[in-house]
């Protein structure tokens, strides 16, 4: 459909192409309805920068559901309905919420994390896309918000080394550039994730084999810069392949099992996140689980941050 076509058609037909994988219609229908989706936002957390955020992480959350509407006569109740509810939890918890919070505003709910959710919708190539638009900041602060267990703003920050201030200011900026760079791209060609998202997904499985099977160093040799930079998350920083692969064939000869649960992929970041199997003699020998965040250049790894996450905060 052309631009004048879908600009006359009525929000019934732009839900029923949205759900049909028109982003184009998703866009113009989010567009249409923001100025009421502020009005909602600004009823319920006043003039504060809350309001704004809470139209912000509505828009996404009906990116990621609109698949989920039922009645597509009913979109514009649906989206403000979406916006108060953000608004009620962020104004009144004053703490950090959950992101399956989140989610659950927009009911029905769904038994899946959000990485699946987007996986398996038709915007998500548009998503990232649009993710593509931040900057490498922004870009890695949402991902590990919304696409990994690594959703606490105290251990975002660890893990990049900013302050817990920073992180609330990039999210905050990703959010709006974010919404932005969605209408912006909604005619774009899009990268196609799930083939991208595979493709390191098999990387990655092959270098852990590699770890088990002492061929660790080799494999990184292949795929990583031999100059790849590393900050542990003990303070350390290391240069090279070296200290990766010492200390991946000292867990493995002490028996300890790296098990691939979770991969986000973007064109210059991947996010891993392993569980970490102590032997049953040794329960407390390693953390239960680490979170790999793999900064590329030229398609090869240069820097990269282990982190192990606290779970008592993951959701």
């Amino acid at each position: 459909m052309t631009t004048a076509t879908t600009g006359d058609l009525s929000d019934v037909a732009l839900v029923r192409a949205a759900q049909a994988g028109d982003v184009g219609c998703l866009g113009l229908l989010l567009a249409r309805h923001t100025a009421a989706m502020r009005a909602v936002a600004l009823s319920v957390c006043g003039h504060r920068p809350e309001a704004e955020d809470a139209v912000q992480e509505a828009s996404l959350i009906a990116l990621r559901r609109i698949g989920d509407l039922r009645d597509p006569a009913a979109v514009g109740p649906w989206l403000r309905t979406i916006v108060r509810n953000v608004g009620r939890l962020q104004f009144r918890a004053q703490r950090e919420v959950p992101v399956d919070q989140l989610e659950l505003v927009a009911s029905p709910a769904v038994g899946s994390d959000l990485e699946r959710i987007v996986e398996r919708t038709a915007h998500a190539d548009w998503l990232w896309t649009a993710m593509h638009e931040l900057s490498p900041n922004l870009r890695l602060v949402t991902m590990l918000r919304y696409f990994t267990d690594v959703t606490a703003y105290d251990q975002i920050a660890a893990l990049c080394g900013v302050p817990i201030g920073t992180v609330r200011s990039r999210l905050h900026q990703a959010r709006a550039k974010l919404t932005d760079a969605l209408l912006a791209t909604a005619d774009a060609v899009h990268d196609d994730v799930a083939v991208l998202t595979r493709r390191r997904r098999a990387e990655a499985e092959e270098m852990l084999w590699s770890g088990r099977h002492g061929s660790f160093a080799r494999t990184l040799a292949e795929t990583w810069s031999p100059a790849v930079q590393t900050w542990w998350s003990d303070g350390r920083r290391t240069n090279g392949i070296d200290p990766l692969a010492r200390t991946m064939y000292a867990d493995v000869h002490d028996g300890v099992v790296y098990r691939l649960a979770n991969i986000v992929a973007a064109r210059d970041v991947v996010i891993l996140e392993t569980d970490l199997i102590n032997p049953p003699e040794d329960p407390f020998h390693c953390p239960p689980s680490a979170v790999w965040v793999q900064s590329l250049e030229a398609d090869r790894v240069s820097r990269l941050r282990v982190f192990h996450p606290d779970r008592a905060k993951v959701r």
